[in-house]
């Protein structure tokens, strides 16, 4: 017999444990199961090993809104986070439910039976799992595979090439010379933790990105703790950090002249006199065209002046047997070339969908709240914010899904579809410039011209919509489970539409 399960949930990373810890805290009786591909639970801070692998976000939003960050860096590195998810499994139990090495690879939806059929691999085998409510918290790119451009002439270079996606463990960079490609938050991360030991470290960035500095110990947190307990000051300390990061996107939505100029004033102090800012630190793009890179206590800034890194901005031509040929001619020489050129953006996990019958390509679905899809029952999953922290989106995710299963129960309810409106226009799902959106955005669901099918990049606007606001809102259509007769086989569910 094929075992079922109320709620599945796919992914045992950040967002996967924060979905099971509101599930289980909303109702204990429900039974639940955790699907996670790799055999370690973290997901991108298990994945990630390079050197000063951390957060590009302050931890007061990175972490849950249910579990308090107590450490004194507010920017924490990639072991600190992944023992904080670990904890937080560990604590609530939540690490029993959890499969590791199950891989799942499609999800057949039946409205006679208002439950999914998912199809998953483990041990070289495929199974099947039913479940009543299907839950991605998958994230949104590959964790088989980063993105690397095809370069000219790479099979020519004498050094090592490393990704950051796959970094050897066993890799020796002590007093070697060291090109980071890129200048994206991985790049900025490397480049200051690799001059450590390095000879010399180059980023070299075919244009540059607004990078701002920030406190790694945010002061006033501690402050907060000492006045108010460890619980208040964090919710404290999380809204003022939401608010703050919201003027400062806001202020470069609106004034982006003003912006511009107030990030190049920051940048100019932190470097040598007479340092090219125009070249290396002066984006075309507007601020928050693109993410905002923050580095800890200006830690990039200190390599450049201290002298063991440096930024080359230019086109790399072809690579060469020591190294790297630029397109003005130049040639950086290189013993290992780290490229930090991105991610490959994965939809929905690369799960395939099929609802009676029908497949389902996520490109043909409009995307409700961010979170789930027109015409799929019963289906949620989680994408955060572009302009703050990931996990500010998944929490009220996760509260919205534990909000439509009460209601569903209360009523009676046995599935859940968005409908969409003809009348809505569509739109990127992300508004947002980076190369690795924009290389992918045609994979994904589209979003919509106008609520509820827009995805949010306001946060206090979110809490509202999705931790207050109605479930039955008119677009989502409700449905019981037919009485098992052939009338009822043959009809499907009773709809009943808000």
């Amino acid at each position: 017999m094929t075992e079922h399960v109320d709620v599945l949930i796919v992914g045992a990373g950040l967002s996967g444990i924060g979905a099971a810890h509101h599930l289980q805290d909303a109702f204990p009786g429900r039974s639940y199961a955790i699907f996670e591909a790799r055999a370690a639970i973290g997901g991108t801070w298990d994945l990630f090993r390079y050197p000063g692998v951390r957060s590009d976000s302050d931890m007061h939003t990175l972490g849950y809104r249910f579990r308090p960050w107590v450490a004194a860096e507010a920017i924490a590195d990639g072991p600190a986070i992944l023992g904080y998810i670990r904890q937080t499994a560990a604590d609530a139990g939540i690490d029993r439910r959890i499969r590791y090495e199950h891989r799942v690879i499609g999800a057949s939806w039946s409205s006679e039976e208002a439950r999914w059929t998912v199809g998953f691999e483990h041990d070289g085998m495929t199974s099947t799992i039913t479940c009543d409510f299907l839950y991605l918290c998958s994230g949104y790119y590959r964790y088989d595979e980063g993105y690397t451009p095809e370069f000219a002439g790479i099979g020519d270079f004498r050094g090592q090439i490393v990704h950051p996606q796959h970094w050897p463990a066993e890799l020796d960079y002590a007093g070697k010379r060291v090109v980071v490609i890129g200048s994206g938050a991985t790049a900025v991360t490397l480049v200051p933790a690799m001059a450590e030991n390095a000879g010399h470290v180059t980023m070299l960035q075919r244009s540059p990105t607004y990078i701002m500095s920030a406190p790694s110990v945010d002061a006033i947190a501690t402050k907060l703790r000492g006045w108010f307990g460890t619980r208040r000051a964090y919710a404290i300390t999380r809204w003022k950090n939401v608010a703050v990061g919201t003027l400062i996107y806001q202020l470069s939505q609106r004034r982006p002249q003003m912006m511009r100029k107030f990030f190049r004033d920051l940048t100019i102090k932190q470097l040598p006199e007479g340092y090219d800012v125009d070249t290396h630190f002066n984006p075309a793009y507007n601020p928050w065209d693109q993410r905002l890179c923050l580095v800890p206590d200006g830690d990039l800034f200190r390599a450049i002046r201290d002298g063991r890194a440096s930024v080359v901005t230019d086109r790399i031509e072809r690579f060469t047997a020591d190294g790297v040929k630029l397109e003005s001619g130049a040639e950086l020489s290189a013993d290992i070339v780290v490229t930090a050129t991105g991610l490959d953006l994965l939809a929905l996990g690369g799960i395939g969908l099929t609802v009676d019958g029908r497949e389902i390509q996520p490109p043909d679905t409009m995307a409700y709240k961010g979170m789930m899809l027109s015409g799929v029952p019963n289906f949620a999953f989680t994408i955060g914010y572009t302009n703050a922290s990931w996990t500010l989106k998944a929490d009220l995710v996760a509260e919205f899904v534990c909000r439509l299963l009460r209601h569903m129960d209360i009523h009676g309810y046995s599935q859940a579809t968005p409908w969409p409106d003809p009348a809505v226009t569509t739109a990127p799902l992300m508004d947002f410039q980076a190369g690795y959106v924009l290389r992918s955005m045609d994979r994904f669901p589209k979003a919509g011209s106008r609520a509820p099918w827009r995805l949010g990049m306001n946060y206090a606007q979110d809490v509202i919509t999705l931790r207050h606001g109605r479930i039955e809102d008119g677009t989502i259509r409700f449905g019981r489970r037919p009485a098992h007769t052939a009338a009822a086989a043959e009809h499907g569910p009773e709809q009943v539409t808000a």
